[in-house]
């Protein structure tokens, strides 16, 4: 995309909006894993989300992710930085964030996330979630 497009907006304004929908989706992430909101964490997902976690198993949907959440040792907490984000399609984002996870112990696992995110009546939902060491 360049110059202008087809909804008025400046290439870089369009490219702020893209950041902002990842930024305020993982800002939900983040409060809610920091309070260990397990079903909170699995609303943000779409019914049939992609989820690779740092566990080695695909998983998919907000019931499996659920799981993957409650198992995470109380007291962690993760840091997200946002590194950019892209339209991919009309009502769909793609966007990269530095996390860092903190153990209660204080021990720390830094890795980046790549979400896709799809917007859904009047919120955005994860529709592919996937986390690697960094």
């Amino acid at each position: 995309m360049t110059g202008i497009t087809g909804t008025g907006r400046t290439e870089a304004s369009t490219k702020r909006a893209a950041d902002g929908v990842i930024a305020e989706l993982l800002g939900r992430w983040q409060k809610a894993f920091g309070n260990r909101w397990t079903a909170d964490l699995a609303s943000l997902f779409t019914e049939d989300a992609l989820f690779q976690g740092i566990s080695p198993r695909l998983l998919v949907g907000p019931a499996e992710i659920f799981g993957y959440y409650d198992n995470v040792a109380e007291g962690s907490t993760a840091r997200v930085q946002i590194l950019g984000a892209t339209w991919l399609g009309d009502r769909i984002v793609g966007g990269f964030a530095d996390v860092t996870f903190t153990a209660r112990t204080g021990e720390t696992f830094p890795i980046r996330l790549s979400v896709v995110a799809q917007h859904f009546e009047d919120t955005w939902r994860i529709c592919q979630y996937h986390a690697a060491a960094r």
